[in-house]
């Protein structure tokens, strides 16, 4: 095969990761409308067995091959276990798969991946999928969603780096880890750091310090400074904000994915100076667009303390 004909049989997409509830199938639904608006062909493939009521329209449904409810009835598995069953079927069958996503070659792919966190952290079952697509010439970056108010919580901040950690090393995609729901990161509680601590994970030595405040996680201190050192010798970990009504937002996330896996290099889409130059040099420079997220939905100290004199 000529070096002409590999490039015009490449495909780009997106493979959708993350814990149950963090907004994979939302996101999916609106970077599917997003993507479209811009002119891109794309096509949204569920590879949730669990996922009975999909919100966008979807090309490839992985219901048609297996389904978990069928799993758990005939086999007596629970959910966890019928959804590692579903995924070693479908490794088992990557015939049906490449059947399906041949129909569509020329489009832009979303994968929708269950919400099973050890599929991701060490199970091999959907790894192999994945490599398996990359044999052919499938051009794919994971998304890992997680809540963004898990960043109200120190020690729930911690074990989130140390599961995106995990999956980055586990599942061997570029990768854009995003923190969604940033409408909602201050429903739980206010956060200890600007946000620009969180995206780019500054020095973490201040969480574990503002974690031994706590008289329980006090006790751990030696255990948490292990955990953090472990995160800050990789230096691997960094987070995108996202909110999927604001269009901006989106736009970010597309930027940062399209970097990933390649597809900002192409010649799909008109590419503007200020993309190939921040490709080029390494770095977007998040920090103005962090600042004017932080603007949006965080509240500032001073703000909460001229609400608390107003309310005395």
């Amino acid at each position: 095969m000529s070096e002409s004909s590999k490039g015009a049989s490449l495909a780009f997409g997106q493979v959708v990761i993350g814990p149950p509830g963090s907004g994979k199938t939302t996101y999916c639904h609106g970077m599917q409308e997003f993507l479209a608006r811009i002119g891109r062909r794309v096509v949204v493939v569920n590879l949730d067995p669990a996922n009975e009521a999909t919100p966008y329209q979807c090309a490839v449904d992985i219901s048609e091959l297996i389904t978990l409810p069928d799993v758990m009835e005939s086999l007596k598995l629970g959910p966890n276990g019928g959804l590692i069953y579903c995924m070693e079927y479908l490794e088992a069958n990557f015939d049906w798969l490449q059947e399906k996503l041949a129909a569509f070659r020329g489009h832009y792919y979303l994968f929708d991946c269950p919400g099973q966190v050890e599929l991701y952290t060490h199970h091999g079952a959907l790894k192999n999928v994945f490599a398996q697509l990359a044999k052919w010439n499938f051009r794919l970056a994971a998304v890992h969603l997680v809540d963004s108010h898990y960043c109200t919580d120190p020690g729930k901040f911690i074990s989130v780096l140390c599961t995106s950690l995990s999956t980055m090393l586990h599942v061997e995609l570029p990768h854009v880890n995003v923190l969604s729901k940033m409408d909602l990161i201050e429903q739980y509680g206010k956060l200890a750091f600007n946000l620009d601590y969180y995206t780019e994970v500054l020095d973490l030595s201040y969480l574990v310090d503002h974690l031994a405040s706590d008289p329980f996680f006090k006790n751990y201190r030696r255990l948490n400074e292990k955990l953090v050192e472990v995160i800050e010798d990789y230096s691997l970990v960094s987070f995108v904000p996202l909110n999927v009504q604001d269009k901006e937002s989106m736009r970010q996330v597309m930027q940062a994915v399209d970097k990933a896996n390649g597809y900002s290099f192409g010649d799909q889409e008109h590419r503007s100076l200020e993309a190939l130059m921040s490709a080029a040099v390494g770095a977007d420079f998040h920090f103005t667009s962090t600042l004017a997220v932080q603007e949006k939905y965080v509240q500032s100290q001073d703000k909460a303390v001229e609400e608390e004199v107003m309310d005395m």
